[in-house]
């Protein structure tokens, strides 16, 4: 078993400086902690996997290919390989949840 606790990587997210920390990399799924602070721009580029955006916490628009929606606490965004998606507008400091199937590289 494995487990996390988001306080914990949250921490060693920032005392890695950076705004993406993978925690868990596994055969056919890996998982990160994403971050962006509220009115920062989002440089994401098309993913070559499957992603699953889950929304730990924060409030902003994102959108994918031609659709936008807005997240808070609890949303769940799927984005399909090769499809463009950003976060934008942020309002509320965000931290996300990505699931990457298969796993990033």
């Amino acid at each position: 078993m494995k487990e996390f606790r988001l306080d914990q990587l949250e921490a060693e997210r920032i005392a890695n400086d950076g705004a993406y920390l993978r925690f868990l990399r596994e055969r056919n799924m890996s998982v990160g902690l994403y971050a962006l602070n509220a009115g920062q721009s989002d440089p994401q580029r098309p993913q070559r996997q499957d992603v699953v955006n889950f929304v730990v916490s924060g409030r902003a628009s994102m959108t994918v290919g031609e659709e936008t929606t807005m997240v808070a606490r609890g949303s769940v965004v799927y984005v399909p390989a090769g499809v463009q998606a950003r976060f934008h507008h942020i309002t509320e400091d965000l931290r996300v949840l990505i699931m990457f199937s298969p796993p990033e590289s």
